[in-house]
């Protein structure tokens, strides 16, 4: 079937019985779709991970029965990363690239797509046809379990990275999934707890990122959702999977469903859910007993079949079982990715690099540094070929001249606490600078457990303090899902921000305390000060089954602009090791225009000692925007390589919908400001350039008037006043100033019009003509 056109696989699934079409639809085992030999139709297989390939030889090479499938499906979501005793002995070794949270803050497309084309070469190696990801649900809360997995709070970098890493796979022969589709954004009873989103909020943050991967990276493959939206389950959605997903973007391809997701077969395949994973023997009864019965239409079974063999076809006709792989060259990427996403929070007197001659003394303290902290917990955990040791690199990194000692710190009570503090402490006496590495309580975050605090693990808030206060250089190395709180701040000289770095973590940690590379990274979320900042923390994490996103369009650094509170780290916020300067900036347009796009240049220099990357950010701010907007939003970006003295000049491209909102009224994208001011930026709170661009606002039809319509609105129509003066004058034999006298006794009301005139003129006017007249005044705006 490898050669057969659509024509021909339309016959393929008019020869099929019933009983055929329901297997296909339907998964065999965990991780493979059902073959059907009699027609010569192949499985393809399928796997997790976003950032590493994990295939379970006990559940893939065991055969493609479901007998215990749902033990082992919970056995896996359920999973530790650092439970390598029961996890990792049943999964092949493979790249445990850096999870979403540090390759978000790459801004990186080229090394997206690296990574993706690596995946694939693993994948092929292993005979996996489709690889489930990339994740890129909005990180609206950093409560969030599988935060980790996950890009940013911002639809254009979900996007972008998410449609790189797609174009690796498929470029190389392995399908994406696009997931989860959509707001998945909290794991406390995901798949019962409804994600009720107002649908502006749903257009420009929640579905964005999806539409724009979509459209850069035509993934083979979306998957929906455990959560319900609104009420209604992601797998038995029209609403998202059909009128949004096929309808308005023009989606072709195949949707699946997350791992047991669906609720109700049938009506998930009504609404779009082409093929339910993995196998389920009683959902698959209920799908065969719904087509026999017509309950489910046959064309949309026949059009599901379709897509099915689509990717089927697509799948086959590119793999290469067992094609060499080198696991050592994967190894490499997955340190340069790391070392270019690991942020610089905090770098007070130049305290980072380190200078081994000037700092020869060097104490590393926490397990982090010898049990590295590399990824999160749940589906998406990889059996690492290999892992680089934190400790291990710093030492090779140092050198001879340097004295490296590591001191662990693993207590729970307090009395150990204090006593522990002051081991360090000691230790630390002749050391000229102290490396903290600190993370957080593994068992608290992952898969299926969201968490309740921002605290790092115990104790180690009081060992930073400590340090600080004795006097010691102190450098902070934090290994986390998402932000924490950081009362140390300002105490210490540098902080890094590795979040899950991946096996080749340890190395790329080294690489930036030592200078070897300079940290280029910048935060794809933003980081609050305390639990208590995070937009919608009042409505987290719902109440009886429904968890209001009470934020609505402000999500991240739009809701800390909007209420003017200063986070720990804006969005964006990344230090460097050189400095760089934007000297020039220039539109090529000074009016924006429905339908209109706008080229945005822009020149900077490293103007410091050293080589370096800057990630230049373009925002757009609003001037008197038709509906509330956030203070500005990131539109797009450029990450641009400086030598010492360098200067370039870059060219942005913003595009219509760049410019727009979407309006729920009129059920559209909406042109309709004054002006706008485009940024470019450092990060969300560090402007550095900006010119204004006026605004040529979409023209609409007046809203409809009626006896019902408030005066205001009757009169803002400029032929009201007149036309309705004659009509009392006519009406009531009244002169031109009475019937005047009457209308600014109305204009002024906050009632309707009718009821505001009846007032003064009682019921000597019907309401039905006074209809009439205002639906002359309606149709003079045809």
């Amino acid at each position: 079937m490898v050669q057969d056109t659509q024509d021909d696989l339309t016959l393929l699934v008019d020869q099929m019985t019933v009983a055929e079409k329901a297997d296909l639809l339907s998964g065999r085992g965990l991780w493979k779709t059902a073959a059907i030999e009699r027609l010569g139709i192949p499985p393809i297989l399928m796997t997790d991970g976003a950032y590493g390939v994990r295939y379970s030889t006990t559940q893939i090479d065991a055969g493609d029965s479901d007998d215990n499938s749902l033990q082992g499906f919970l056995a896996l979501v359920n999973q530790q990363a650092d439970d390598a005793g029961t996890m990792f002995g049943t999964t092949r070794p493979a790249t445990c690239f850096p999870n979403g949270n540090l390759l978000g803050c790459s801004w990186d497309v080229d090394l997206a797509y690296r990574m993706g084309a690596a995946l694939a070469a693993e994948c092929q190696n292993f005979g996996v046809h489709l690889l489930l990801g990339p994740g890129i649900n909005t990180r609206r809360t950093p409560l969030a379990g599988r935060a980790y997995e996950y890009y940013s709070e911002d639809p254009v970098i979900n996007g972008d990275l998410a449609a790189a890493l797609i174009c690796g796979l498929q470029d190389n022969g392995v399908g994406a999934s696009l997931k989860h589709f959509a707001c998945n954004n909290s794991e406390i009873d995901r798949t019962t707890t409804s994600s009720d989103v107002d649908e502006r909020a749903l257009r420009e943050i929640y579905l964005a990122g999806f539409e724009r991967a979509i459209e850069k990276g035509k993934p083979w493959t979306v998957m929906s959702a455990y959560n319900p939206v609104n009420g209604i389950h992601a797998t038995q959605n029209p609403w998202l999977l059909t009128t949004v997903l096929r309808e308005e973007w023009g989606y072709a391809g195949l949707v699946l469903s997350d791992w047991h997701a669906i609720k109700d077969r049938p009506a998930s395949l009504t609404a779009g859910t082409d093929l339910d994973m993995p196998e389920s023997k009683p959902r698959k009864a209920q799908l065969l007993a719904a087509i026999e019965t017509g309950k489910v239409d046959r064309e949309t079974v026949d059009a599901a079949c379709v897509r099915v063999l689509e990717l089927v076809q697509r799948c086959k006709a590119n793999e290469r079982p067992g094609i060499p792989v080198d696991l050592e060259d994967h190894h490499v990427l997955s340190r340069q990715i790391a070392a270019e996403s690991i942020v610089l929070l905090r770098n007070e007197n130049a305290a980072l690099p380190l200078d081994v001659t000037a700092s020869p003394q060097i104490l590393v303290v926490g397990n982090g540094a010898i049990a590295p902290v590399i990824q999160g917990s749940g589906s998406a955990t990889t059996n690492p070929y290999r892992v680089d040791i934190p400790f291990e690199q710093i030492c090779k990194r140092a050198g001879e001249p340097c004295t490296i000692r590591h001191m662990p710190f693993d207590v729970d009570d307090a009395t150990a606490i204090a006593s522990a503090i002051n081991t360090v402490l000691h230790a630390a006496e002749d050391s000229d600078v102290v490396v903290v590495f600190s993370e957080n309580a593994k068992s608290r975050n992952g898969e299926g457990n969201d968490r309740d605090t921002l605290k790092l693990l115990k104790g180690h808030d009081d060992l930073i303090s400590a340090l600080a206060a004795a006097g010691r250089r102190v450098i902070v190395v934090l290994s986390i899902p998402d932000t924490v709180e950081m009362p140390w701040l300002d105490e210490v000289d540098a902080v890094l921000a590795c979040f899950f770095p991946g096996q080749g973590g340890g190395e790329a940690i080294a690489r930036v305390l030592f200078g070897d590379q300079n940290p280029c990274g910048k935060l794809s979320a933003s980081m609050p000060v305390r639990i208590e900042d995070i937009p919608g923390w009042h409505t987290y994490p719902g109440d009886h089954g429904r968890h209001v996103y009470s934020e609505g369009i402000f999500v991240g650094y739009r809701y800390y602009d909007l209420k003017a509170i200063t986070p720990a780290f804006p969005f964006g916020h990344g230090l460097s090791y050189t400095e760089f300067s934007y000297e020039t900036m220039s539109l090529d347009k000074e009016v924006i225009t429905p339908g209109g796009s706008c080229t945005v240049t822009v020149t900077i220099r490293n103007t410091g000692k050293a080589a370096g990357k800057e990630i230049v950010q373009l925002y757009i701010q609003p001037i008197e925007p038709g509906l509330k907007r956030p203070v500005r939003e990131l539109k797009t970006f450029a990450k641009v390589q400086l030598e010492p003295g360098e200067a370039k000049t870059i060219e942005l491209t913003l595009q219509p919908r760049d410019f727009q909102y979407f309006d729920v009224a009129r059920a559209q994208w909406v042109l309709d400001a004054d002006a706008f001011v485009v940024e470019a930026a450092a990060s969300s709170r560090d402007v550095r350039l900006s010119r204004t661009i006026a605004c040529k606002s979409q023209i609409f039809p007046p809203e409809k008037l009626s006896p019902q319509s408030p005066p205001s609105l009757v009169f803002s129509h400029p032929e009201a006043e007149t036309i309705l003066r004659d009509f009392l004058k006519t009406k009531l034999s009244l002169s031109d100033e009475e019937a005047a006298a009457i209308l600014d006794q109305v204009r002024g009301s906050f009632l309707g019009f009718y009821d505001t005139l009846s007032w003064f003129v009682g019921d000597s006017v019907p309401e039905g003509e006074i209809a009439v007249v205002l639906e002359k005044l309606n149709e003079m705006q045809e």
